[in-house]
């Protein structure tokens, strides 16, 4: 059934199979496309920076809707909008998972401005060449090559903010994650 899936795992190959699934979902629930766009990448950023603590890969279909469920309500919660639970919301509650560099991640990308966020999730999550970026974002290529770069650079400059790393001699970042409580990015 999906086992070219579970041999090259990666958020492209999941976001080919499964991004017209998820956004019909999120689209259901908010009734609005602008947003349900913003919720597809946000999941899509969560997956990305998740994809590693899948530990059944049998089971990604149900975990990526898990994440789509809880991005939907994070927006709801965020918005006072309110929400009925049905049953069906319930099924995925076992997916709790703990305070990583990934969380402080998410945050620190959910930050950026959207003239980084964007060109950085086409490019580096949804796999597209830059150059298509360009033609997506309708922006020059040398623009969009700088927005990238550029993003990655707050990216780095967002670890060091939250979690306190450093940037060692050959340009790594190096720290601990600070207790979840602690982070600026995921609290």
């Amino acid at each position: 059934m999906d086992s070219f899936l579970y041999q090259s795992m990666d958020t492209q190959h999941i976001w080919k199979l499964y991004a017209d699934d998820i956004r019909h979902f999120i689209g259901s629930k908010v009734k609005d496309t602008v947003v349900t766009d913003d919720l597809l990448q946000e999941t899509f950023m969560k997956v990305h920076t998740k994809l590693h603590l899948l530990k059944d890969e049998e089971k990604v279909k149900s975990w990526l809707f898990s994440i789509a469920r809880y991005t939907v309500l994070d927006y709801f919660r965020a918005h006072d909008i309110t929400y009925e639970l049905s049953d069906a919301d319930m099924i995925f509650e076992d997916h709790k998972l703990e305070h990583t560099k990934e969380d402080c991640l998410q945050g620190i990308i959910k930050s950026l401005p959207k003239k980084y966020r964007d060109p950085l999730f086409l490019s580096d999550i949804k796999g597209l060449k830059q150059a298509e970026v360009s033609e997506q974002l309708h922006l020059p290529l040398p623009t969009v090559k700088s927005q990238i770069q550029r993003g990655r650079k707050l990216i780095a400059q967002g670890f060091m903010d939250c979690c306190d790393f450093k940037m060692n001699d050959e340009g790594y970042l190096v720290g601990e994650i600070k207790d979840k409580q602690d982070c600026t990015m995921c609290h």
